[in-house]
């Protein structure tokens, strides 16, 4: 037998231990049977794992020494990328001013404790998706059920959180980007154009239109998959990331007044940047490209009325009817704007002539899209936030709000009949939450879809914390022209 040198039961040891202690953290008992493995590759070695060293050729010792390197590298990126942190780049403008499009964070997942992966065989660095290959970046067996292991805290009120889109569980391939539900709802109410007085119904016939417009637009998108694409489902974590800040917490009840969140009746701290989307007129002169970049709008957000009978209607009646000498209506842009923005625009009067906040015509529909209410983006609920182990008595009026919960997300079956609701099979008018749900909103407020639009994330969705931005580009300037945004480089995210 091969003497063993007390270096390398020192090695197995520290190895075994950091194992041992890894295993302790993530309650996964399971993982004993590699320590046998780690044993064989200090001491017994009775399985080749070097055995390309030994080869004559020398072109097989190139190759499995990248072949080596490379598999090293996968396995050490995906602990890493699961456990530890993970790179998330900011691809939309419903958190500006806070964070901009073209940062790049690192996001934390020791904040509030790393998930074990629902879908443990996968390749690092691709959420959904494999590029090039366009196919599935996972393998749907073995899906393990959801845990969470001990990490520095809790989602607090305020902080900004990367999480899984909830309503991304269904996607149609050819509209990644729109939330399955909405879109199919939207259709269906194209398909049958006919204007409804809903507040003419009762509940139940409410429901009825809704199921109408949704089973309709679903059966248009199911048949037509040259023009929407495969529709495919997705398990938790392999929905796309979305971030935002969260602005309600688990009991909490919600209420949002003229923009204002209010939380148990009392206004949060709202954040320093906050924005909201206005209609700008000038007197005449076109906005300048130096005074956006001063002001910090992006090209993206530089949106300018077209000229035109179709616009010029809707923008009189909003007051935007300041005109030139030949009779046309000065420029009239659509912006984003923080109060910092509003106020120096405000302050030119040479330049501008009015400044209207985008009225709610423009918002969409609210969630739950089967419950009808009046609330908008900017009044909206009250609604309270499910939390782990509390139980609510359901009513045809909060029964929308709270159904996703108990079927997508709990796992459980709901049937409503004519003497009840059943959940399970069993008849019962109350329900026990068996997570924690948070309300995140953008700061960009009248440019985020957020949980106004698709409802409450489930604690099984968070994702982490992102911690700093390590790099962040514009994408509006050239190399040698700004692009690299310097002054944002290693920022702690608050």
């Amino acid at each position: 037998m091969r003497k063993v040198t007390r270096t390398q039961w020192i090695k197995c040891s520290i190895a075994i231990l950091l194992y041992l202690i890894f295993l302790i953290w993530v309650k996964s008992w399971w993982g004993l049977i590699v320590v046998p493995f780690i044993f064989d590759v200090y001491i017994t070695k009775k399985i080749p794992w070097s055995f390309w060293k030994k080869s004559k050729n020398p072109t097989v010792r190139s190759v499995m020494s990248w072949v080596d390197a490379i598999v090293f590298a996968l396995v050490a990126v995906y602990f890493v990328n699961i456990y530890i942190f993970q790179n998330y780049q900011i691809p939309s403008s419903s958190l500006e001013k806070s964070l901009l499009v073209g940062d790049f964070l690192y996001v934390s997942k020791m904040s509030y404790g790393p998930r074990v992966p629902n879908t443990p065989l996968s390749m690092p660095l691709a959420q959904h998706t494999l590029p090039i290959l366009n196919t599935k970046s996972y393998i749907e067996w073995p899906q393990w059920k959801y845990k969470r292991v001990p990490g520095f805290g809790k989602v607090k009120l305020n902080d900004i959180v990367v999480f899984n889109f909830p309503a991304g569980d269904t996607v149609a391939l050819n509209f990644p980007d729109a939330d399955f539900y909405t879109l199919a709802y939207n259709i269906g109410k194209q398909i049958y154009p006919n204007p409804i007085n809903m507040d003419s119904l009762t509940r139940e016939q409410q429901k009825t239109v809704y199921d109408l417009y949704y089973n309709a637009g679903r059966k248009e998108i199911m048949s037509n998959p040259q023009r929407y694409g495969k529709v495919v489902t997705r398990p938790v974590d392999r929905r796309e990331n979305y971030v935002k800040r969260c602005v309600g917490l688990p009991g909490d009840t919600l209420q949002i007044i003229n923009g204002q969140v209010m939380i148990d009746g009392k206004a949060i701290e709202n954040p320093e940047n906050l924005q909201f989307n206005y209609f700008v007129q000038t007197t005449g002169p076109y906005i300048t490209e130096e005074m956006f970049r001063e002001l910090g709008i992006s090209k993206a957000d530089q949106g300018l009325t077209p000229e035109g009978a179709g616009y010029e209607e809707g923008l009189v009646e909003l007051g935007m009817d300041g005109r030139n000498a030949q009779g046309r209506l000065n420029p009239v842009y659509h912006l984003p704007l923080t109060k910092k923005m509003y106020d120096t625009l405000s302050a030119n009067k040479k330049l501008i002539s009015k400044i209207v906040i985008e009225p709610e015509d423009y918002a969409g529909d609210m969630y739950p899209l089967n419950l009808y209410t009046h609330w908008n983006r900017s009044n909206y609920g009250p609604i309270w936030i499910p939390a782990k182990g509390a139980t609510i008595t359901l009513t045809p009026d909060n029964l929308p709000i709270y159904e996703r919960c108990i079927t997508a997300y709990e796992g459980n079956k709901l049937e409503q009949k004519e003497d009840g609701i059943y959940i399970n099979g069993v008849k019962t008018d109350q329900y026990t939450f068996q997570l924690d749900y948070y309300w995140m909103m953008g700061d960009n407020r009248h440019n985020s879809a957020d949980s106004r639009y698709w409802g409450f994330v489930p604690e099984d969705h968070v994702v982490g914390k992102p911690i700093v931005v390590w790099l962040s580009l514009d994408k509006d300037r050239g190399w040698f022209d700004g692009k690299i945004r310097w002054n944002r480089i290693f920022k702690w995210v608050d």
